[in-house]
């Protein structure tokens, strides 16, 4: 029976001995400075987000100095001293001696770790972090530091030297850190590492699995400490003996240990037994999916067949392990309504071609491993039946949400009937086709795929009267781009009040511009080489589209493009890189309705991408209803087609100009909007969604949001989605898809940014004013000469004509010259410009680095200043009179 008095009394003594001396809180000083260095290193300014994540990179080998360091005298320093024959003489047992001191070391381990929570204080001054998140971070932190805690003190019972000791120390306890890096291809191993055990409350939960796997740690350590401490009751006749039983019951207590973490991971106890405390709780099932699978017919269950690789790169395993997880849960909430298998696929195996066969689709992912690069198969994907119907979803992208992709597809193959899409056929070719202008096949666009999942889709003809009957929502992707005849058809329908999602584009990048609405249709019979094509027919409006726009009684310029500087402030650590035309869209940008909160289509959305997207304008006297969906930011503006674009080569296709002079005009520029009747009747009223970019649903941005490059997660897939399910009236799965962790970012930092970002801004705007000025001035000085010549009545027609000739021919060689050197200037100015806002940046930052280096750790100085004062004045006073040094 232990005696909790006796575990005290040692606790106190190694605790007051560890604060006895300025040692120990230099060590936590060094600790919470080198934390909080960690924390907000230039990454974390770069990424803009209010979280932990870069310490919690770190934080493992962190604990590989603090824990030797706090450890390394628990039991050598009792050695050297010969302490511990003392306070093994004692009335104690070896079992109790040694938890007072781990819960010593504990106790310090834990002061330390508060000390450092000031940080927390400096993340929270700076942004609105996720606290729910920011706690399970920290009790992990102190759960893998306990855990070490007793392979630090097994270290420091081997030796009676502190410094042998603390190398010791770090050495078993880089074993359990990096383990997972001597076979990185290893699951099992890599579940063994401690790295890997704390990412999930890294990433906001309290997981069971984590638990159990760090408390096995310490009991195993613990045990070794016993072992260690236990030997001096060994007789020298039967040391070998009993070394030998030990070791056997050292192997036993790991056996069961480990084998008690793999049944726990196998038995998916990961997922059913953790707490989620995300602000979002984006790890538990939502009412709407239990909903759902309540009302799943019991004769007709669900099977949900998951095609998973047993390992995956480390790009990739929390997206793979939350995929498991949630399968798990729909297993065990479903009951008999729904199964799920899961099968182990190997590539190259007999359920590699199973799954190719069953629609899945392998992705090549890029993993780096020992600082080379490579390229792994990784299979991900499901088949969703039932006796009603079947969706196949090849892959799990990054970019959508788990749980609706699950949820959708048991809810489409438990209904009989499906909801109908039909999408317009256009110069688009949504649905795929034989291009009139490269002379070759194209596939369907994937958004077109991630419809098919949901719902049945049609392609619709323009060149007869559009059936009103045959599908619930229609999709017109480059209306522009249709011919008079087909305009017509199409205004028609629109008129009818059904449900139209429109996407038009002044300058889509799709095709490079190819069917942007003032560039001429592609001949019908393509012409060739050698000719003999039809000549190609004109577009409606002449590319206008002046018919649909005067139905939907809104004004929409096909040669307008909209810029906006809100991406560099998003997004710093693409820089100059992204041109202000790839707009991104968010409410981080200052404008509060960049998705507008009360529609049900973008409220709770966080940011989408366009690229050259136009605007859309309700007109003056309109009777219909204009409810902007997307908004750009404030510092943006407008350019012409002449602005942006220029002639290619021989007069074919276009060039975008890399560069163009912008100039902000301080408006929030419409990029969609939803236009509706007021009466919100059906016959004669109108009922469309507008949305004036096509790039938002092209098959480049669909990469870029389903696999989340560039570290991009955008809601366009979503958005799309949403408004054609609330324009079929099912509604259902919108609140799923806006699941998803909040974008925090550094809001104070993001302000003081800005501002130096707006004084750029108005800077090079004055430098290309004062540019164009001198420009000018030069031009009218040629004008002015020219026209004195002119007027001159003393010479003749022949003789003006030569001398203006000769006049023109000076002044544009001095022009040139002159734009020449002006168009330097303005460069070195605009550069000059660049470069102090870029030092304010960086001053900024590196005071707020300072700072949050510096505040965390005044508590831990001044408290170690107070002890060391306080430790000099009791010696000056116990030190006898005459025993002190006279001056």
């Amino acid at each position: 029976m232990l005696r909790r008095h006796v575990i005290l009394a040692v606790f106190k003594r190694n605790v007051a001995s560890y604060f006895s001396g300025v040692l120990g809180y230099l060590f936590i000083i060094v600790f919470v400075v080198a934390s909080a260095a960690v924390a907000f290193n230039p990454q974390f300014f770069t990424n803009n987000l209010a979280n932990l994540d870069q310490l919690s990179l770190y934080f493992p080998s962190l604990l590989l100095f603090i824990i030797p360091a706090i450890t390394m005298a628990a039991w050598a320093d009792e050695k050297k001293l010969g302490t511990d024959e003392l306070l093994f003489t004692l009335p104690a047992t070896d079992l109790e001696i040694l938890l007072g001191k781990y819960l010593a070391v504990l106790a310090v381990y834990t002061i330390a770790l508060l000390f450092s929570v000031t940080q927390l204080g400096v993340l929270a001054y700076y942004a609105d972090p996720d606290w729910g998140l920011l706690i399970t971070s920290y009790f992990g932190y102190w759960l893998a530091g306990a855990a070490l805690l007793s392979a630090g003190m097994f270290a420091s019972a081997l030796t009676s030297s502190v410094t042998v000791a603390f190398i010791l120390g770090a050495i078993i306890c880089a074993v359990p850190v990096f383990i997972d890096r001597a076979a990185p291809t290893s699951e099992f191993v890599r579940d063994l590492s401690l790295s890997e055990q704390l990412r999930e409350f890294t990433m906001g939960m309290f997981p069971m699995s984590g638990i159990i796997y760090f408390l096995s740690l310490t009991i195993l350590m613990l045990y070794l400490n016993l072992v260690i401490i236990t030997r001096r009751h060994w007789s020298s006749s039967e040391g070998t003996n009993m070394g030998v039983q030990y070791l056997v019951r050292v192997i036993s207590l790991a056996v069961v240990l480990i084998s008690l973490n793999v049944v726990t991971l196998a038995s998916g106890a990961v997922f059913d037994l953790r707490y989620d405390m995300t602000a979002e709780k984006l790890y538990t099932l939502s009412p709407t999916t239990r909903e759902l699978i309540d009302k799943i017919d019991k004769e007709r269950p669900v099977t949900i067949q998951a095609y998973l690789s047993p390992d995956v790169p480390r790009e990739v395993v929390d997206h793979s392990n939350r995929l498991r997880g949630m399968l798990r849960q729909y297993d065990r909430i479903g009951g008999g309504l729904i199964e799920v298998r899961f099968v182990d696929v190997e590539p190259f195996s007999v359920e590699a071609e199973e799954a190719v066969l069953m629609g899945i689709e392998p992705r090549q992912v890029q993993t780096e491993r020992t600082g080379r690069f490579d390229q792994e198969t990784v299979y991900m994907g499901a088949v969703v039946s039932s006796p009603y119907d079947e969706v196949v979803i090849p892959y799990f992208d990054l970019g959508m949400p788990i749980e609706y992709e699950l949820t959708r597809s048991i809810r489409t193959v438990s209904k009989e009937d499906r909801l109908t899409v039909g999408i317009l056929q256009t110069d688009a070719r949504v649905g795929g086709g034989m291009s009139m202008t490269t002379f070759s096949s194209s596939p369907s666009w994937q958004i077109q795929e991630e419809l098919e999942k949901q719902y049945d889709v049609v392609e619709v003809s323009p060149d007869t009267t559009v059936s009103q009957t045959e599908f619930d929502v229609l999709l017109a992707v480059m209306p522009s781009s249709m011919t008079q005849p087909q305009m017509a058809n199409f205004v028609a329908y629109v008129r009818t009040g059904k449900p139209v999602v429109i996407f038009d584009d002044p300058l889509p990048v799709f095709d490079g511009g190819q069917s942007a609405p003032r560039q001429p249709k592609p001949s019908a019979g393509g012409g060739g080489m050698f000719g003999g094509g039809q000549p190609p027919e004109e577009k409606a409006d002449g590319g206008r589209a002046t018919s649909l726009l005067n139905e939907l009684e809104i004004a929409w310029e096909n040669g307008e493009v909209v810029w906006d500087l809100t991406g560099t402030t998003l997004h710093p650590e693409f820089g100059e890189v992204i041109r202000p035309e790839l707009v991104f869209i968010s409410p981080k940008s200052g404008v509060e309705s960049a998705f507008n909160p009360d529609s049900e289509i973008s409220s709770g959305l966080q940011e989408a991408l366009a690229f050259f997207p136009g605007r859309i304008r309700p007109r003056t006297g309109s009777d219909l209803e204009f409810t902007p969906l997307l908004r750009t930011g404030m510092k943006s503006g407008v350019l012409d087609w002449n602005e942006i674009t220029q002639p290619g080569f021989f007069g074919r296709g276009l060039t975008i100009i890399p560069d163009p002079v912008r100039f902000a005009d301080d408006d929030a520029h419409v990029i969609a909007a939803q236009i509706k009747s007021k009466n919100d009747a059906g016959e004669g009223g109108i009922n469309v969604i507008y949305v004036a970019d096509v790039d938002m649903i092209s098959d480049q941005l669909f990469s870029i949001v389903q696999g989340q490059l560039y570290g991009l997660r955008l809601d366009n897939v979503k958005f799309v989605l949403n408004a054609v399910d609330y324009l079929a009236g099912d509604e259902s799965y919108i609140e799923l898809r806006k699941r998803r962790a909040q974008h925090r970012t550094l809001t104070r930092i993001q302000q003081q940014t800005d501002k130096f970002r707006d004084e750029r801004a108005s800077a090079q705007e004055a430098a290309e004013r004062e540019a164009d000025e001198q420009l000018e001035a030069r031009r009218e000085a040629l004008r002015a000469e020219v026209e004195a010549i002119e007027n001159d009545a003393t010479l003749t027609s022949a003789e003006k004509d030569q001398r203006i000739r000769i006049a023109q021919e000076r002044q544009q060689r001095i022009l040139d010259v002159t734009e020449a050197n002006i168009d330097r200037e303005k460069d070195k100015k605009i550069e000059q410009i660049k470069s102090l806002e870029q030092r304010q940046i960086r001053a900024l930052e590196n005071g707020i680095w300072i700072r949050a280096v510096v505040f965390p750790a005044l508590p831990a100085i001044l408290l170690g200043a107070m002890v060391l004062i306080m430790r000099m004045s009791s010696e000056q006073r116990d030190i006898e009179a005459s025993r002190l040094v006279k001056s």
